[in-house]
């Protein structure tokens, strides 16, 4: 599995600053300012930090969702932002990622919002893809929920559901951006359990949240990032070190 680096990455948000802050109001703002970081396979690092603070922004550089505007992000030896088209498709199934935002189309089934895109209602895609989907929402608790619709959910199941499409092929690297934020704690706890037996078996896992007490259960490697720059990063750490 793949070793995660960034060298001198920074990304200029073209916008106006929200907010407070000394960065506020101001244009073409830096979302991430330099950031040097190294992240070997088979670890599993909690991204924290308030809202704003860069994380989802350094997520989405290292899944090749977004590219740097300065430095370079690299796969091993591969420099993302140097990828042909049929080699940035791969990236799919290296990456399983749930986004901040739910993607969750709300009028399709669960199982047509688990299958890959072009492979619904194909005969290969049903037989291929309806067992892994079936093992999937088994995993994260939603057993038997294929031909229902997201909005008969929660909010916590629907970030459940999510999960399962982001495992559904195994990947070697998941991508969790404040899937915690709308989690109830039994949901997290359990979601926790799993994550933590993946990663045993050898998936990297990167997980920006605010679920303070359950990072300093797991006290895995923590990473805290204040205005795009990170200021901790301790290994075993607890919710906002920096040494």
């Amino acid at each position: 599995m793949p070793t995660i680096r960034l060298e001198d990455v920074s990304k200029i948000y073209k916008g106006t600053r929200k907010g407070y802050g000394p960065q506020a109001g101001r244009r073409g703002f830096e979302t991430l300012s330099r950031v040097n970081l190294q992240i070997e396979q088979g670890e599993f690092v909690f991204f924290v930090g308030s809202r704003g603070a860069g994380s989802s922004t350094l997520l989405n550089l290292i899944s090749g969702v977004l590219q740097p505007d300065e430095g370079a992000v690299y796969l091993d030896q591969v420099n993302l932002s140097k990828l042909g088209r049929r080699q940035e498709k791969k990236l799919r199934y290296i990456f399983g990622r749930v986004p901040q935002e739910s993607n969750l189309i709300r009028t399709a089934t669960v199982f047509e919002n688990l299958c890959p895109p072009g492979r619904f209602g194909r005969m290969g895609g049903t037989l291929t893809d309806g067992p892994l989907i079936a093992k999937a929402l088994g995993l994260v608790g939603m057993a038997d929920t294929e031909e229902k619709r997201p909005g008969e959910f929660s909010a916590s199941e629907c970030r459940k559901i999510e999960l399962a499409k982001a495992i559904l092929y195994s990947p070697p690297i998941l991508i969790l951006d404040r899937i915690t934020d709308h989690m109830d704690d039994d949901s997290i706890w359990d979601m926790m359990h799993l994550l933590d037996e993946m990663n045993r078996r050898g998936t990297t896992v990167l997980m920006a949240t605010q679920a303070r007490q359950f990072v300093n259960i797991m006290r895995r490697r923590v990473i805290t990032l204040v205005d795009g720059r990170i200021v901790g990063d301790v290994a075993k750490g607890r919710f906002g070190d920096i040494v």
